[in-house]
């Protein structure tokens, strides 16, 4: 009792309120410390670390995956997502390195409900034709399996699926509405605030003969909301592939429900040109003004890579970068019915769709293609696998085994995707201030978001008009990052002085990742002319190596071992920190800047075959890569 009196009495000398069992209240402590406390870390507000998640995955309940065999249904795809160790379904025992912080399951819409009736031999599906040559394919499994999977899709792309099955198996019907059920369900039970935050959503699957307009859908929401309407379909009669139609849905989802919802693209690679339209859409629509107002509402973000290949940049598009040529697939469209010509590029890749952007704000006054950057898996095994040495594929026909390498993606008389060429990749990263869906959600609607291609880089990336190298000198540059400046996503504030804008810049290795190579900064603008420009600044980067004279900095050597699949962490750099200020800026030119951090060279996931299972690699396989991370942009816009 004399000691609480004579706290009692101190607290009171101070101003400060009543101690209730020695534990100070937040109010209390709130109105007792200065605006700056001692302790740097007091009554911070900003997101202090990257959440890591999948943000597009795809279990048995989808179409394709189904009929490719996969028998994991949400249950385990959330379970596995979180840690545990899970039976694929080629019967191996597979568990992430790390736990994911946050998912979004994304099961096409279309033909809902169907793929476990196929599995099961339902007898509504065996009484149809079609349906009853697909069942006899699934059980025969191996090679006749994958014939009828891609059967089912190309029927499904060209749109002539069976009028019975597609009429069973889209709104309206039992079965549709029963896996939207599942499906929001699921993630309801394994959703953990604080902990581990599930999403409700789904993938509308829009692909005209061919052409991938696939968008994925995140509700902020939970199942009150959720289940007062089903997600929409592509198949007519009872849907459409135009975008217009989904953002129609998504427009009634939140009149009706209150609730809130975004969209995203992903594979604009495999649109042969039709994903960021500027001029036409593929619908005999305009690029008009409420078409880039509709896009620019309700797509804030962009899946840039993923296991279909890295959506950042073309060596066509971009010859002056080297590093453009990346997991590039140029082929032709999703199912190779037509072949990619070099006029289709420039509809088909981030960087150049943040030009374009840049474009159509200065005809329209709104910018569609201001998006933020995400990774995803795109996995159709219910595994969010993102790792070169825990690689699982694309779907069950391809999980580890020594043969898979062989089967390829897709091919038919007009070209191949060879299996070499699936990429191990990727994870999105959101810099929300607490872990659930409120606030993962509205970090992607404020584009705070960034991808990798698997490992967990961690990055930081902001704008400002007076940063310099003083707010390099210290461990928490998001200080003055918020403070004085915008994170990435953001819009920069307006312009004070007659300086340049500054990025202040921090990159930190994956902790059980390789080495850093180096730090860039990627500048898009239009000039007076209307002509659009871009460039790449290398602005920190490891060891001493100069630029040449042409400006390029030496490569950073390489420590692969192709017998063993491993490398050494004896070159590159663990962090690397830069304020850089553009050194080309005018003030009358709209721009936007984004960061790439690249990895010191590492083994592709297929050396890893390699080793493990003692096969022969292709010739011409690519080995080797360089890993990498990708910040959303920050836009430059004159005041005037």
């Amino acid at each position: 009792m004399f000691r609480f009196l004579i706290s009692t009495a101190l607290a009171a000398s101070l101003s400060i309120p009543a101690i209730a069992d020695g534990v100070p209240s937040e109010e209390a402590a709130e109105g007792t410390f200065a605006e700056s406390p001692f302790s740097p870390y007091a009554n911070r507000n900003f997101p202090e670390r990257p959440l890591w998640g999948d943000s597009h995955l795809h279990t048995g309940l989808s179409l394709d995956a189904g009929a490719f065999g996969n028998t994991l249904l949400p249950d385990e795809a959330w379970r596995f997502a979180k840690g545990e160790q899970v039976i694929s379904s080629t019967g191996q025992p597979v568990r992430l390195a790390r736990p994911l912080d946050w998912m979004v399951l994304t099961d096409h819409t279309d033909l809902m409900g169907f793929a476990p009736d196929l599995q099961a031999g339902k007898p509504g599906v065996l009484s149809d034709p079609k349906g009853l040559e697909w069942y006899e394919g699934y059980s025969a499994g191996g090679e006749e399996a994958g014939k009828a999977a891609f059967d089912i899709i190309t029927n499904f792309s060209q749109m002539t699926l069976p009028e019975i099955l597609l009429e069973s198996y889209s709104p309206g019907a039992d079965a549709f509405a029963f896996t939207w059920e599942h499906i929001v369900m699921a993630a309801e039970r394994h959703n953990d605030p604080g902990n581990f935050t599930a999403f409700i959503g789904f993938e509308w699957t829009s692909v005209p003969k061919g052409f991938n307009l696939h968008r994925n859908v995140m509700l902020r929401d939970g199942p009150v909301r959720a289940l007062q309407m089903v997600p929409p379909v592509t198949q007519p009669p009872y849907g459409d592939t135009d975008p217009k139609a989904l953002y129609a849905w998504l427009e009634e989802y939140q009149g009706k429900t209150g609730g809130r919802a975004v969209a995203f693209a992903h594979n604009g690679n495999l649109s042969n040109g039709w994903m960021f339209p500027t001029e036409d859409t593929y619908h005999e629509g305009k690029v008009d003004e409420e078409y880039v107002n509709k896009r620019a509402k309700w797509e804030p973000h962009y899946e840039v890579t993923q296991i279909k290949g890295d959506g950042e940049a073309h060596p066509f598009l971009s010859p002056e970068d080297e590093f453009a040529d990346y997991e590039n697939w140029d082929v032709g469209n999703l199912d190779i019915t037509e072949l990619k010509s070099d006029d289709m590029l420039t509809g088909e890749y981030a960087r150049e769709a943040l030009k374009q952007g840049l474009m159509l704000e200065e005809k329209f006054g709104v910018n569609p293609y201001k998006f933020g950057m995400g990774g995803a898996t795109d996995s159709h095994t219910s595994l969010a696998t993102a790792e070169e040495d825990n690689f699982f594929g694309k779907s069950v026909s391809v999980e580890p085994s020594a043969t898979r390498i062989q089967h390829p993606f897709i091919a038919n008389e007009l070209g191949e995707i060879p299996g070499d060429l699936l990429v191990a990749s990727g994870y999105t990263a959101v810099w929300a201030s607490e872990n659930t869906r409120s606030a993962i959600f509205d970090a992607f609607k404020r584009r705070e978001t960034y991808a990798t291609t698997g490992p967990r880089i961690g990055l930081r990336f902001f704008g400002g008009w007076g940063f310099s190298e003083g707010d390099l000198r210290t461990r928490s540059i998001a200080e003055a990052g918020y403070t004085r400046g915008v994170p990435m996503g953001s819009d920069m504030r307006p312009r004070e002085t007659e300086t340049a804008p500054s990025f202040l810049i921090a990159a930190l290795r994956d902790p059980i990742g390789a080495n850093l190579d180096r730090v860039q900064v990627i500048k898009g603008w239009m000039d007076g002319g209307g002509t659009l420009h871009e460039k790449v600044y290398d602005v920190a980067w490891s060891g001493d190596r100069e630029p040449n004279d042409e400006g390029k900095l030496p490569e950073v050597g390489n420590t692969v071992d192709l017998e063993t699949a491993s490398w050494s962490n004896t070159i590159g750099t663990s962090e690397l920190v830069s304020v850089w200020s553009d050194p080309d800026f005018d003030p009358a030119e709209r721009a936007f800047y984004y960061v790439r951090v690249l990895e010191i060279p590492t083994p592709r996931w297929i050396v890893y075959d390699k080793v493990r299972f003692g096969i022969d690699l292709p010739p011409d396989a690519r080995l080797i890569h360089q890993e990498r991370a990708y910040s959303s942009p920050i836009w430059y816009t004159p005041t005037d």
